[in-house]
């Protein structure tokens, strides 16, 4: 496989439970600061409630926007995307005469669960139209294209929790294809009903703050968020005199199909994915600095990867961000995608949020203290339902 050609990230937004932008999420990443707690926008079946990790501050401003919005699915994000064109100095009012298209990743048919939506409209004027058709009004990529006047292509890719890191892996091949000069690229999911109670009944859920890779690990906690990436050809970047925050360097995705919600239990899709995104960049396993795992705190995930850690990147360190801003489902790659970058211009990883104990099942550890890291390279990954895997290999320099 030839090597793909590097593409820019020239600026980067988010907002989680960990803060309502990239600086506020960094610092409480290092900090170690989480707050899960009880949701206070869902409905509660049989208390006690699992804990969430929930946005609780007010980060919409409607004086930003042309068009009004009511969703809050499409209200993180487009938030999140004016805090990454800031970052990349770009003038909305250019956006629009520029190929400048949008692939966000998501997994939640925001106008079904949106209480917020049904509460603010009166019954009389609520539309009557086809579920079909209602599922189309809550794409969160076309809110974004819509409101900054773009026509380029825009895709919403709804791939569980792989979503937006392939959103950001197919982004990437639009421009190295020529398809755009930009695109605007990430993922948005907020807490769903129907996603809370799910994993409740998978039983993948726990009664308290998630412990990845932990030896006490007893299943995940939600979350939600948003986070975009602006990628750019490299040529265009130059012609507008701006330098690249880092590169994407390649992009791996598998399917095993072994199970609709089980991993395989050796990792096998995973694996493929991990050495496609390492071919891709031109790269090998002993370039990776650290790796951000998806590391969710579920029996079966953390050990899967923290065997094939082991097995494929020796003693590479790594770190779950999942105990500090919880599983965010279709938004997941995407804000590990951010926190990567962000570590590697910090030189150094943060402790694995919730993290504490060894298992002595697992071959290896998560960093247990903010550890320095050489090199410009790392890796993240997710896994999802339906024996999907992705992996995003991110650097600051190119190799």
């Amino acid at each position: 496989m030839r090597r793909l050609r590097p593409v820019a990230i020239t600026g980067m937004g988010c907002l989680c439970a960990a803060g309502l932008d990239v600086p506020q999420c960094v610092d409480s990443l290092f900090r170690g600061r989480r707050h899960p707690a009880p949701p206070t926008r869902l409905a509660i079946a049989s208390p006690p409630a699992h804990p969430v990790f929930e946005i609780t501050q007010p980060f919409y401003d409607q004086g930003l926007f042309r068009r009004a919005c009511r969703l809050r699915n499409s209200q993180m994000a487009l938030t999140a995307v004016v805090e990454a064109l800031a970052d990349a100095g770009w003038d909305r009012a250019r956006l629009g005469s520029e190929r400048v298209g949008v692939c966000i990743g998501s997994s939640v048919d925001e106008s079904i669960g949106s209480r917020a939506l049904r509460q603010s409209v009166p019954p009389a004027e609520v539309p009557v139209i086809t579920p079909d058709h209602r599922f189309l009004l809550s794409n969160p990529a076309v809110h974004i294209a819509r409101e900054f006047d773009l026509s380029g292509p825009r895709q919403t890719v709804v791939n569980a929790c792989a979503a937006s890191a392939d959103a950001i892996g197919l982004a990437a091949a639009w421009i190295r294809g020529g398809i755009c000069d930009v695109v605007i690229a990430g993922g948005v999911d907020e807490l769903y009903q129907v996603t809370y109670n799910g994993f409740i009944s998978l039983m993948n859920s726990d009664r308290a703050p998630c412990k990845p890779f932990d030896a006490d690990r007893n299943g995940l906690n939600l979350g939600e968020g948003a986070a975009m990436m602006i990628l750019e050809a490299e040529d265009f970047v130059r012609r507008r005199g701006r330098r690249p925050r880092a590169y994407l360097l390649g992009y791996g995705t598998a399917s095993d199909a072994y199970h609709f919600t089980s991993p395989h239990p050796q990792g096998k899709g995973l694996r493929l994915a991990l050495s496609e995104a390492l071919r891709a960049g031109g790269l090998t396993p002993a370039d990776m600095a650290f790796i951000n795992a998806h590391g969710t705190g579920t029996l079966d995930n953390d050990r899967i990867e923290a065997h094939l850690f082991h097995d494929m990147f020796a003693d590479a360190p790594f770190f779950s961000t999942k105990g500090l801003v919880g599983h965010t489902l279709g938004a997941a790659g995407a804000i590990d995608a951010v926190f990567t970058v962000a570590c590697l211009e910090r030189g150094e990883i943060p402790p694995s949020a919730g993290f504490s104990t060894s298992d002595p099942d697992l071959p290896v550890s998560p960093a247990a203290a903010v550890t320095a890291i050489t090199g410009s390279v790392a890796l993240s990954d997710t896994l999802a339902f339906g024996g999907t895997n992705s992996a995003l290999v991110l650097g600051t320099t190119i190799k």
